[in-house]
């Protein structure tokens, strides 16, 4: 038996919470909805208690997980026969985030004052998109807001999972590379400088390996803010270049192009694209109006625009399979799957297949890219520190040269 910390709430929205016994979180919301209790968030104690505590004191802000979990909790309230306004005053009282709770308390106050939950979510679009608003907006005209915001979890919940994955699996080189480079750094700027020291007081002429690594000391310690410099020239230049909307497409464009990289870019956006416009057409938003949506949240000018031609096209009569085609763009078996979809009238279904094909192409590209670039860190890192150690040693050899 685990144990599990738990929130629920009765009919009457009074909250209850607590600690419960079950074989898992199933057996634990049968549990308490046979005690009456309408369960809104179930936690294993154990979970709860490897939370990291000593960064509570940093500001919290929103994100996708505090989002996933107030789509998930008020799918959940409403699906239990709860009116809306009850059910955003219970999660108002729930959440922990206070930002979530100030937004979540001025919806509640809109509806309140005549609003309709999509009307009231659109004043907060920097925690609700587009997407979002016009599923609540859909869901609301169609009357079944519940089953969007059941889909609006699925959707939410397959985004934080394939980012929590890459985020999970790029953590070690991450770390990898961070402390070789620290490393290296503290034997340039604080080890090599004492033994220059040494070296020029006996006046010995210093080996070539030695002299390159020396200057290479030399220019880190007494010219770091160059190199700083240079990295945030780089960086502003590359801003101002891409506002210009034309240099911002050839950037995209290049970018798409580039060796691994390229083809991740690709995964990541045809499985968003999939999802999104899959997700909208489940939830009743038309072709045209849901690729609209979809090209907006598009993080790429190249897809966006290849998008924008597959809605042109559409709106002329043309099939969505082969809009996708004359992109050059989207990968063929996305491009036959979804073909698949449109002959069988199961285009929404099929889009989902997809974006799950691409999630699962994109963790596996990812782990074959961290695979190849630990080795690959640890051969460079290796690498230098076995050229500083090998200057050191060679200049230390030649000290027997010297004539006493």
């Amino acid at each position: 038996m685990v144990e599990f910390l738990y929130k629920a709430t009765t009919m009457s929205g009074q909250i209850a919470e607590g600690l419960i016994e079950g074989r898992d979180e199933n057996a634990v919301v049968y549990n308490l909805q046979h005690l009456g209790y309408i369960p809104i968030r179930i936690i294993p104690v154990q979970d709860k208690k490897s939370g990291l505590k000593i960064l509570s004191f940093l500001p919290k802000r929103i994100g996708i997980k505090n989002l996933f979990i107030f789509t998930h909790e008020l799918s959940t309230l409403l699906s239990a026969g709860l009116p809306i306004d009850r059910s955003l005053k219970i999660l108002g009282n729930l959440t922990e985030n206070r930002n979530l709770k100030e937004i979540i308390m001025d919806i509640l106050k809109r509806i309140e004052g005549g609003n309709s939950l999509s009307e009231a979510l659109s004043f907060h679009p920097r925690t609700f998109s587009k997407l979002y608003i016009n599923m609540v907006k859909a869901g609301e005209s169609g009357g079944f807001l519940e089953l969007i915001l059941s889909r609006l979890t699925q959707y939410l919940q397959s985004i934080k999972e394939i980012r929590d994955y890459i985020v999970s699996v790029l953590i070690y080189p991450s770390v990898l590379a961070i402390v070789s480079g620290i490393s290296i750094i503290i034997l340039l700027t604080f080890v090599i400088p004492r033994f220059a020291r040494i070296f020029s007081d006996m006046g010995q002429a210093i080996p070539i390996p030695t002299q390159i690594l020396l200057s290479i000391s030399h220019g880190i310690r007494e010219s770091w803010w160059i190199f700083i410099g240079i990295f945030a020239l780089i960086y502003i230049g590359l801003r101002i270049y891409k506002k210009d909307e034309k240099r911002h497409l050839k950037w995209d464009k290049f970018k798409l192009g580039w060796i691994l990289i390229g083809d991740l870019i690709k995964n990541i956006e045809v499985s968003r694209f999939a999802r999104t416009l899959g997700t909208l057409l489940q939830s009743g938003v038309s072709i045209l109006s849901a690729l609209n949506l979809v090209k907006e949240i598009s993080q790429n000018m190249a897809i966006s625009n290849a998008i924008g031609h597959i809605h042109d096209r559409l709106r002329e009569g043309n099939r969505i399979s082969r809009s996708l085609l004359e992109t050059e763009i989207f990968p063929p078996l996305a491009i036959h799957m979804i073909e698949v979809g449109e002959e069988t009238g199961r285009l929404d279904e099929m889009l989902i297949k997809v974006a799950e094909t691409y999630e699962e192409n994109t963790k596996t590209f990812v782990k074959r890219i961290v695979s190849l670039l630990e080795p690959l860190i640890i051969l460079i890192m290796g690498g230098v520190v076995g050229f500083i150690v090998f200057s050191m040693l060679l200049a230390i050899f030649s000290i027997n040269e010297i004539p006493f």
